[in-house]
């Protein structure tokens, strides 16, 4: 079985990140310099790297929550950008967001199947 444990992202503000995911997702944050954040909640670790010399390139991971409208509203109220609104696909809906540090990511909520 293989689950994703970790993403590391590139970002503008190391700091910025880390307290953004604190704010709208109660996330616990560690600082390993003024250069990088470690992230961990949500059942994955995220990681965010300012130094221009060891940023990665950014994939768009997704979180999972049972409430798009709040989670929304908690994006927002953290400084988060809603860059695509809310949208079905197949398996739920979901909006991208930008959050301070610059770094693209979704927040989804999956359907449920009727007698589930």
């Amino acid at each position: 079985m293989y689950t994703i444990d970790f993403v590391e992202f590139p970002s503008d503000s190391a700091p910025a990140s880390g307290r953004f995911f604190e704010d709208a997702f109660g996330w616990r944050t560690t600082a390993y310099g003024p250069d990088y954040v470690d992230v961990q909640g949500g059942g994955v670790a995220l990681g965010f790297q300012a130094d221009p010399a060891e940023r990665p390139g950014a994939p768009l991971v997704t979180i999972r929550t049972d409430d798009l409208d709040a989670a929304r509203r908690a994006v927002e109220a953290a400084g988060g950008v809603v860059t695509v609104e809310p949208f079905g696909f197949p398996g739920g809906r979901r909006f991208h967001f930008r959050e301070p540090g610059g770094c693209e990511l979704a927040v989804y909520c999956p359907t449920v199947a009727p007698g589930s």
